[in-house]
């Protein structure tokens, strides 16, 4: 009988031509070896999809199925399951180790075969679950260990010159998909219809701009009337109707990494306290914009937001925080928490940071104006302030449509 091997080695092909070049995979690691002598780690094992992502380049497909990244002094070894053959070698920059499901957790004896036993280990915190941080335990035989999620979010958060070029392309590519929505806007159109025009756009312009990538997870959400009352609702099939409120948000994804473009729109007109409140929160969106700045802190910008919108007694219709990090981060995987525009996050702001800046009000549709009214700009904090680089204009001048 065939022998059948618990983990091995399957470099099929030749690497793929991945978003970055090897150096800058090279100092990331580079940085994480550093947090790993900072925390006193001998090997750290990532599982999510961000910091594998971030490190190797790899982004992995779970259904069902654990993956890793494994770090040390000397290796840096993607850990991946058998189904994916040697897809995730050629698109990771380092070593890769597959292994087989002939037998239970055939993963943690790869991961093992890195790391050894009884040393000091990091892991991530705010991913690894109770039954995998179990077996962790009982497979690498930890002499302790340490969460180095907070570190590696640290980390992700101040991004190089090449992902802010990444960033900068990919919010043009969600430019194109505004336009196309805003072309595919038309009183009894339906909301999946707009949505697909956006999406197919993105896509093709991603292609073009990105002829050696994985396409991959970039959608929209179109949302209309009652619909837009949250940030995330998914699309339907509901007709658009004259004097509608339309929200705008287009997602291209590229190598793992995200940007938006969200705007208020109205279909044929708008009313005068619809625009009232557009307008308001359009003054709130420049105001926010106009404090993103070094030195300050996310906490700071929120307050003097509040105060903007209670000034105006509109900050009971507020939902959410007003903007946060961009880079390796989906609507179903990663998040740099720490970069986030609310009362409870003192980062203070930093030159190379990506961040957002969407203040939302949302009225019940008992209310007059009632619906949800964002806008959403991209901003790079520069040495003396910041660049917006996104495009696509808001505000009632361009955005009553169809």
């Amino acid at each position: 009988m065939t022998a059948r091997p618990e983990f091995y080695r399957f470099h099929n092909g030749e690497k793929a031509p991945l978003a970055f070049a090897t150096s800058e995979y090279e100092a990331r690691i580079k940085g994480l070896r550093a947090l790993m002598a900072e925390h006193g780690t001998a090997a750290v094992v990532l599982t999510s999809m961000q910091n594998i992502a971030y490190y190797s380049g790899f982004l992995y497909c779970s259904f069902g199925r654990p993956y890793g990244l494994v770090v040390t002094d000397t290796d840096c070894v993607t850990i991946s399951a058998g189904i994916d053959a040697g897809q995730p070698w050629r698109r990771c920059f380092c070593d890769n180790i597959t292994y087989t499901d002939w037998q239970r957790d055939n993963y943690w004896r790869a991961i093992l075969s890195v790391t050894g036993e009884g040393r000091v280990v990091g892991y991530e915190g705010d991913h690894l679950t109770l039954l995998q941080r179990d077996k962790l335990e009982t497979f690498l035989k930890p002499a302790a260990m340490v969460d180095l999620a907070p570190a590696t979010m640290r980390q992700r958060m101040r991004k190089s010159a090449a992902e802010i070029t990444l960033i900068r392309s990919c919010a043009q590519v969600a430019d194109v998909g505004g336009y196309a929505i805003r072309d595919a806007v038309q009183i009894g159109t339906r909301e999946i219809d707009v949505a697909m025009a956006g999406r197919d756009a993105m896509e093709a312009e991603i292609a073009k701009r990105f002829p050696d990538a994985e396409y991959r997870d970039t959608w929209v959400w179109f949302q209309s009337g009652l619909n837009t009352d949250g940030a995330h609702n998914p699309v339907t099939a509901r007709a658009i109707e004259r004097g509608d409120i339309l929200s705008l948000n287009t997602f291209p994804m590229v190598s793992g990494y995200y940007v938006a473009l969200e705007r208020t729109m109205f279909a044929g007109e708008v009313d005068d306290a619809s625009l009232k409140i557009w307008e308001a929160n359009v003054a709130a969106h420049e105001y926010g914009m106009s404090l993103l700045k070094p030195g300050v802190s996310c906490a700071e910008v929120t307050h003097k937001i509040n105060t903007f919108f209670e000034e105006r007694q509109l900050l009971q219709y507020r939902t959410f925080g007003y903007g946060h990090s961009f880079g390796i981060l989906s609507h179903y995987y990663g998040r740099e928490a720490g970069l986030e525009l609310r009362e409870d996050i003192d980062t203070v702001l930093e030159p190379g940071m990506v961040i957002s800046m969407e203040p939302m009000l949302t009225l019940a549709a008992d209310q007059p104006g009632a619906g949800g009214y964002r806008e959403h700009d991209i901003l790079v904090i520069t040495e003396d302030g910041n660049e917006n680089i996104t495009g696509y204009p808001y505000g009632p001048g361009f955005n009553v449509v169809g």
